[in-house]
């Protein structure tokens, strides 16, 4: 048996995404074409991701999908807040197995908005000793 391919998901860690993504119901009246496999789909972002090739380059051969699709899927799955309850899941599960080192771990709060605003930075000081005639 060959070795997996970085951009197929196991079994593994497909049992911790499936219940995370947003189940879409099928339409009865006018169903369309069969929506693609939520499995396949994040295996072509996944494939995607990993070569770093543009989505519309997704080879059609491996099966999954256009690049069109896996993108829209990955839009969707983000606005669903799927990645974020994922890494939630994932860090519970290695915080519970002793896993984690928190001694290691560091707080960043650039991407976090600040409601109440903060203090304004002062104008940075010039370095010339006099002030230019256009500067005044």
């Amino acid at each position: 048996m060959g070795q997996r391919r970085p951009w197929e998901v196991d079994d593994g860690l497909w049992e911790r995404i499936e219940p995370l993504l947003p189940k879409v119901e099928r339409r009865f009246r006018h169903p369309g074409r069969k929506r693609l496999d939520d499995r396949k789909a994040l295996c072509g972002i996944m494939f995607v991701l990993y070569t770093a090739i543009p989505w519309e380059f997704l080879p059609q051969e491996l099966g999954y999908g256009s690049g069109m699709t896996c993108w829209r899927r990955l839009r969707d799955w983000t606005e669903a807040g799927v990645w974020q309850r994922l890494h939630e899941l994932l860090l519970a599960e290695l915080h519970a197995a002793g896993q984690l080192d928190w001694s290691r771990a560091a707080v960043d709060g650039s991407h976090v908005r600040a409601l109440k605003g903060g203090r304004k930075p002062a104008p940075a000081r010039s370095i010339e000793p006099v002030s230019g005639r256009n500067t005044m």
